[in-house]
Parts: structure tokens; C-alpha cells; sequence
């Protein structure tokens, strides 16, 4: 498949960005003598890339697109991104959340000056599907599929390969696809032999399933702490791109996300929610794996997708107690 995007809108959009959106730091996990290396978009200004893509897409949109605001269907972190631009810009802003998404998250659009509107989580992923919400007026932001959005968040990509040349494979969470192709589209332009993988969570892994029956199909969805990344399908627009340009899935569980999610606090002193752990949990499994069969060592980078969790959550995280 032709991807809707090049390396060369990636650089056009890092241009537009890069007077929002931070460079983020690429550092080195503390765990051994490990080369795992961590890409902390948990420090963007809202906690999360969704910063990146929403800034770009805003900037591609024309005055009489944004004359009546902007709207996008989040869980949380995009809709904190499309507030955060919106409110420098002066122009109303409304998220339609699933119901089950965090208090953190909720608490954080309100205070951007967004407007929320709840909905069952079936509900909620019919906007994705359909792109519109009955009723809703202004200028809509699709979170995942949007070209503009997936360029922006190609710009970790560029980052990563300018930080670490050598990198051997990169690990990034897989929600609907749009963070996992924007970096792998990168990747492939600027060094084709870096694999780049979707790491998905055993509650909610739609691209694993997509993957084994080579082609979308509907999986029960569980919702967990691990609420930024997972669905009950993958959209269908994406499944070409994603199929063409990822190396695969792997697949990790809650026991080993809170894992990560405890190192990266404890070890770096750096705070992830599930979604961001994700990557972490499955390079640690894969080093585990490659020290007991005696294989060569590999240098990795995981994109540590945001930090946007309940502290309450996190503390009965680090208590043993999710």
C-alpha cells in the first residue's frame, strides 16, 4: 500500500511543530547492562505525542475549517493534544471520550478548556470509524488516521534514528496504529533494516488478532489500567498501512506492564501509564529471552508514549496491588 504520507511531509511537519512540541530525550534504561533505551514523549507538554499530531493537523487546517473549533474522539491524551492547540489559538474545543477513560485524563482536558461529552465505549468507537458525531459542529481531528496526524508523530522517528544511529529495533504501543506507522514510515525512508514492532496488551491486542486471520477482526475488548492503547478491531483504513509497514506484534500482559511501569519509576524515575510501560514490558522480555538462549544483544528503543496516569493507580501499582 502507498502510505497518505511521506518522509518528506515528516519533515515538513517537524518544521510546523517545532516551536510546540519538545525534542524529547532519548536515555538509556537503567536495568544491567542493557541497550534499552527509553524515548520519553511523557515529557511533551500535556504528557503524551499525541502533542505532535494534533499540532500539525491544526496547522495544515484552513481559517474556515477552524471557524466553529475543532473536535476529536479521545480517550484522553489526543483529546489533551487538540485542547492544549486549540486553547493557544483561541478557538472552542469538544472530546468525545469513552466511558471508561481516566479521571487524570478527564480532569487534564477540562483544565486545557475542553469540552466533554461521555459515551459508551461502542458509541465512542463509531466516531472513529464514521468520523463524525451527530450534531457536533467544527473541524474534526481523527486521532489515529488523520495523514496530517500520523506525520506529526513520524517526527519520534526522525528523532530516534538522529539519536541513535545503530538503533537495531524500536518498540512502539499500538492503540489504533497512527504512533506505530508514523514512526515505522520514517524508519523505512531513513533506515529500512531498523524493525519496528507494535506492542499491544493480551486484554486488547486487535492487531495480533488482524495479523493471525490476515485481516480486521472483532476481539472482546477488556478495559484495564492499560487504557491507552487497545480496541475491538483495527480500523479498517489502517490495516494495509500497518500490515505493510510493521514488523509484527508483540503481545504482553497487565502483570508485566505494571512490571515496567514499577522499573521505569523506581530505576529512571520516570512516571508512564500503561500505554507508555507497554514497550518496555515486552524489550524487557525479549533481552530475558535472548540472554537464556545465549543470543547476541540488541540495541532497542522504546517509546515511552506518555505518563498521563491516576496517582492512585500508580501508587496501587507500585503497592503490587493491579
Amino acid at each position: 500500500m502507498t502510505s497518505p504520507f511521506s518522509i518528506d511531509d515528516i519533515r515538513a511537519a517537524r518544521a510546523r511543530i517545532a516551536d510546540s512540541a519538545l525534542r524529547t530525550p532519548l536515555v538509556r534504561l537503567n536495568v544491567d547492562d542493557s541497550a534499552i533505551y527509553l524515548k520519553l514523549e511523557n515529557l511533551q507538554p500535556i504528557g503524551s505525542f499525541k502533542l505532535r499530531g494534533a499540532g500539525n493537523a491544526i496547522a495544515l487546517a484552513t481559517p474556515e475549517q477552524l471557524a466553529h473549533g475543532v473536535y476529536t474522539a479521545s480517550a484522553g491524551n489526543m483529546a489533551q493534544g487538540v485542547a492544549w492547540h486549540a486553547r493557544r489559538l483561541g478557538i472552542p474545543c469538544t472530546v468525545i471520550v469513552p466511558d471508561h477513560a481516566p479521571a487524570t485524563k478527564l480532569e487534564a482536558i477540562t483544565r486545557l478548556g475542553g469540552d466533554i461529552i461521555k459515551v459508551p465505549f461502542a458509541t465512542w468507537w463509531q466516531v472513529l470509524v464514521t468520523r463524525q458525531y451527530p450534531g457536533q459542529a467544527g473541524f474534526f481531528i481523527h486521532p489515529v488516521s488523520d495523514a496530517a496526524v500520523m506525520a506529526g508523530n513520524g517526527t519520534i522517528g526522525m528523532e530516534i534514528l538522529e539519536d541513535l544511529p545503530q538503533v537495531d529495533e524500536i518498540f512502539v504501543p499500538y492503540g489504533g496504529g497512527g504512533l506505530a506507522c508514523g514512526v515505522a514510515t520514517a524508519v523505512r525512508a531513513l533506515k529500512p533494516d531498523t524493525r519496528v514492532y507494535a506492542c499491544e496488551v493480551e486484554t486488547s491486542a486487535a492487531f495480533s488478532a488482524a495479523l493471525a486471520a490476515d485481516a480486521p477482526t472483532s476481539i472482546e475488548y477488556i478495559a484495564s489500567f492499560v487504557d491507552g492503547i487497545g480496541s475491538g478491531s483495527v480500523l479498517a483504513e489502517m490495516w494495509p498501512l500497518a500490515r505493510a509497514l510493521l514488523d509484527g506484534s508483540v503481545v504482553t500482559t497487565l502483570a508485566d506492564i505494571a512490571e515496567a511501569i514499577r522499573i521505569l519509576a523506581g530505576r529512571n524515575r520516570i512516571i508512564a501509564e500503561g500505554a507508555g510501560a507497554a514497550p518496555v514490558a515486552v524489550a524487557l522480555q525479549r533481552e530475558a529471552a535472548r540472554r537464556r538462549d545465549g543470543a547476541a544483544p540488541r540495541t532497542v528503543v522504546c517509546v515511552v508514549s506518555g505518563g498521563n496516569i491516576d496517582f492512585e493507580k500508580l501508587a496501587r501499582i507500585y503497592r503490587r496491588e493491579l
